[in-house]
This record gives structure tokens, C-alpha cells and sequence, in this order.
């Protein structure tokens, strides 16, 4: 039986790749590999197909990051969430279509072509994960990691009407994930349903010696926390947030969730965040600093792509990084390495970790007051491929509302609530307080009971 869904897995994802774009690999031999294995029975994902974004290493696979720099790499180990799913019984049926090096909000930046939206192929499906929401989305796999820095498993989310969670930072180890911002990355979850969500993280969640920002703090089985509801909790609406920039289908669609949330017995509370504004300017300082640390290693002489005929070391790592790093990621490095140089560091990335600080202070107050937040995922529904290539900022802002959660190192999730007069989904976000994922899956599990939208969430193409 498990043999037949791992089959006809493969199938579909072969199929409707041509389509999508969603997969840089199908791997077939390493799932016929996995199921011939002596295998524990009683495994809380046994056959369990799952795909991976192509930034999280697997053993043997391909782990590109969607770029061209690393195309030829073969991971060389496990990261720490893929070995606990193969340790659960789960099975790896591909790795997914990615931003390069997980920079972008649509999926337009990979080396390998742009991803398609399964709702309108002429539309993103966001990013950086695109191709493991689409996978989701698509009806391919119930389930997908995704990897997280500024809202990339969220925002994807949103734009292709599945559930997407990041997790607190700390929760998930980052061993074996590839670094775009260290102190902002996290490995997050999509699934066609809350529940599907739950267990997988129940599996990858947790203390790991590899990675010393993991907290030895309890995992809990979120599969039964699903149960155990949210009457009386206080859910805070920031309503600054719903003013200018913010689409009215998007806006109405997400008030009517907040009406559903009181009418199941949640109180509904004033909140203020007064530097959330600020986190999309403190955000890109942040991360592109990081990234210009981190993609310094890729240099040509260990791993991945090497230009040929180059003369001397210096014009060896030159071209190298000219050939290799697409045109968003030189962006990025440019700009980390600038507001890192003599003269601007205190300028602008002392003054963006101090804000980052007043971010963080922000939520502590609001949680004073509320045990969840409520907001958009996005500004708006999914765009069309093509439209906000030309304009950085415009792109940048699409993760407005996701990136304050990574500053402050929160949980968020994002739950289907509507869908547009063109017929495409819309996301509600739930931000908790650390270490709160069972709550946000609580939240989530009862809004899919009352919701149509949310009850069936992805299209099969």
C-alpha cells in the first residue's frame, strides 16, 4: 500500500513538473531505496512522502540552493530535520525549486526557471519556497519543508492557499541548512492541513548538539495540543497594520477571520506594534550583512561551480562568483558587504540591531496583553510573474508583515481565509510567543473546521 502512494507520488510529480517547476530532482532510486528498507512499523511518518527545499542537505542529493554556483554538489551528509524524518519512516521523494540562496519573494530568482503558481501558472507562488509550497499546493506531497528568513514559508503559503509555519528560533535545528542569515534562518513546515503540520514537527523539532542555538526546551505532541482548543484566548489586532499598502480584498478577508475567531470564543484585543514599521528597512540591513559573511565561502576552491580559465587566484575567485551568483545575490552581497564597511557599520548595522531590539520589546509588551496576534500574511494575493522584476522595493515589501517574526525570533503561521475576485487564495497570519507553536496549530485547526476556504486548501492541477 505504501509502496503504491510512494509510486504514484513519483508519477504525479513527474507529471506535473513540466508545468510547475516545483522540483530541481525527483528521486526515484532513493525511494525505492528507502521502502526496501527494514523499516520500524510503528514510525509516526511511516511512507510518508515529503519533499525538501533544495537548501536543506540530503545525503547523495543534489543541495544547488538554487544556484548555479553549486549545481554540481551532492550533499555530503543529512541535515538533522532530514535525518529525523528518514528516522520517523518518512520518504524523501525530491528536493524543491528555490530563490538562489533562498534571496527573493516570488521564486524568480532561481537558476533553474521561475516556479509556477498550481492556482494560475501565471502567477508566483512567492518565495523563497516556492517549490515546496506549489508541491504542497498541487496535491504532489501533503507535506514539504521549507526554509525561512523573512517570511519564506509563510508568504509562499499564503500565495498558494496552504498552511505554512515557521517555528521559533531555536526550535528546528539548522545543522545541514544552507546559511543565507544565520541569526534569522529557520527550517519551517507546509502542509495541506494543520494536523499534517503538527506531525511533522513534532518529528524534527527539538535539542540538537549540532547546532548550539537549538533550546533544550520540551517538544510537545502537537497533534494532541490540536484538541485542545483556545476558548478565552486573547487574540491582539494591530490595527495600524491594516491602513495603507494593504490590498481591500486581502483586508476584508482577513477581518472576516478575525470575526471567526470571536465568534469561537476567542477575545478580540487592541494591540500596538510601533516599530513594526521599521522591520523591512532593519531586516534587509540585517540579513544582506549576514549573507556577505556567509556566501564568502563560495569561492570555487572547495565545493560547486569553478570558472575555467582563470589565471591566478584572485581572478579565479572573481569569475567564479561573477558566473556562479545570479543577479539577486550579488545584489544582496553588495549591500551586506556595504552597510559592513568602515564608515557605515555604525551608520547602519549597529543602528538596525538596536531597532531589531525595540522589535523584539514591541511583541514582549503585546504578549502582555494577548496571547496571539493576528495579521495578513501579505500585503496581497500572488503577483504575476514578471510584474515587480524591475522594481527591488516594491518585491522586498511583499514581506512586510512576515519579516518583524524572524527579527524577533517568534512563531508564525499562516492559514488560508479567502480567496479573490480573480479565484486566488489569500493567507492569515498568527504570530505567538515563543515556543507557542501548539496554540498557532490550535488557532489553525479550529479555523479549518469553520472555514470553507481553509478546509481544502491547495488545487490539484
Amino acid at each position: 500500500m505504501q509502496e503504491n502512494m510512494i509510486s504514484a507520488t513519483l508519477e504525479n510529480a513527474e507529471s506535473l513538473n513540466g508545468q510547475l517547476n516545483a522540483f530541481l530532482s525527483i528521486e526515484h532510486e532513493h525511494a525505492a531505496a528507502r521502502m526496501s528498507e527494514t523499516r520500524d512499523p510503528a514510525g509516526n511518518l511511516e511512507g510518508i512522502p515529503i519533499a525538501v527545499k533544495d537548501n536543506i542537505c540530503t545525503k547523495g542529493m543534489r543541495t544547488s540552493c538554487g544556484s548555479r554556483i553549486l549545481e554540481p554538489y551532492l550533499a555530503q551528509y543529512d541535515a538533522t530535520a532530514v535525518k529525523r524524518l528518514n528516522d520517523a519512516g518518512a520518504v524523501i521523494i525530491g528536493k524543491t525549486n528555490m530563490d538562489e540562496f533562498a534571496m527573493g519573494s516570488s521564486n524568480e530568482n532561481s537558476a533553474f526557471g521561475t516556479v509556477k503558481n498550481p492556482w494560475n501558472p501565471e502567477c508566483v507562488p512567492g518565495g523563497s519556497s516556492g517549490g515546496s509550497a506549489a508541491a504542497v499546493a498541487s496535491g504532489i506531497v501533503d507535506v514539504a519543508l521549507g526554509s525561512e528568513t523573512g517570511g519564506s514559508v509563510r508568504q509562499p503559503a499564503s500565495f498558494c492557499g496552504v498552511v505554512g509555519l515557521k517555528p521559533t528560533y531555536g526550535r528546528v535545528s539548522r545543522y545541514g541548512l544552507v546559511a543565507f542569515a544565520s541569526s534569522l534562518d529557520q527550517i519551517g513546515v507546509f502542509g495541506r492541513a494543520a494536523t499534517d503540520v503538527a506531525r511533522v514537527l513534532r518529528v524534527i523539532a527539538g535539542r540538537d548538539e549540532r547546532d548550539s542555538t537549538t533550546a533544550d526546551v520540551e517538544v510537545p505532541d502537537y497533534s494532541k495540543t490540536l484538541e485542545d482548543g483556545f476558548a478565552g484566548s486573547r487574540i491582539g489586532v494591530p490595527r495600524a497594520l491594516f491602513g495603507a499598502g494593504l490590498d481591500e480584498e486581502v483586508r476584508k478577508s482577513v477581518e472576516r477571520g478575525i470575526e471567526i475567531y470571536r465568534e469561537l470564543g476567542a477575545e478580540i484585543v487592541d494591540i500596538e506594534l510601533p516599530y513594526s514599521k521599521y522591520s523591512i528597512a532593519v531586516y534587509y540591513i540585517i540579513a544582506t550583512a549576514e549573507a556577505s559573511s556567509n556566501l564568502a565561502r563560495f569561492d570555487g576552491v572547495r565545493y560547486g561551480f569553478r570558472a575555467e580559465n582563470a589565471h591566478e587566484l584572485r581572478e579565479m575567485y572573481m569569475k567564479t562568483r561573477e558566473e556562479g551568483f545570479g543577479a539577486e545575490v550579488k545584489r544582496r552581497i553588495m549591500l551586506g558587504t556595504y552597510v559592513l564597511s568602515s564608515g557605515y557599520y555604525d551608520a547602519y548595522y549597529a543602528k538596525a540591531q538596536k531597532v531589531r531590539t525595540l522589535l523584539k520589546r514591541d511583541f514582549e509588551s503585546a504578549f502582555e496583553k494577548c496571547d496571539a496576534i493576528v495579521t495578513p500574511t501579505a500585503p496581497s494575493t500572488a503577483f504575476k510573474i514578471g510584474e515587480r522584476s524591475d522594481d527591488p522595493l516594491a518585491m522586498y515589501l511583499s514581506d512586510i508583515y512576515t519579516a518583524s517574526a524572524n527579527l524577533a525570533g517568534i512563531p508564525g503561521i499562516s492559514v488560508p481565509c479567502g480567496l479573490s475576485a480573480e479565484g486566488m487564495p489569500i493567507g492569515l497570519q498568527l504570530l505567538g510567543n515563543h515556543w507557542s507553536e501548539g496554540l498557532l496549530l490550535s488557532l489553525a485547526a479550529a479555523f479549518e473546521r469553520v472555514n470553507p476556504i481553509a478546509q481544502n486548501p491547495g488545487i490539484h492541477v
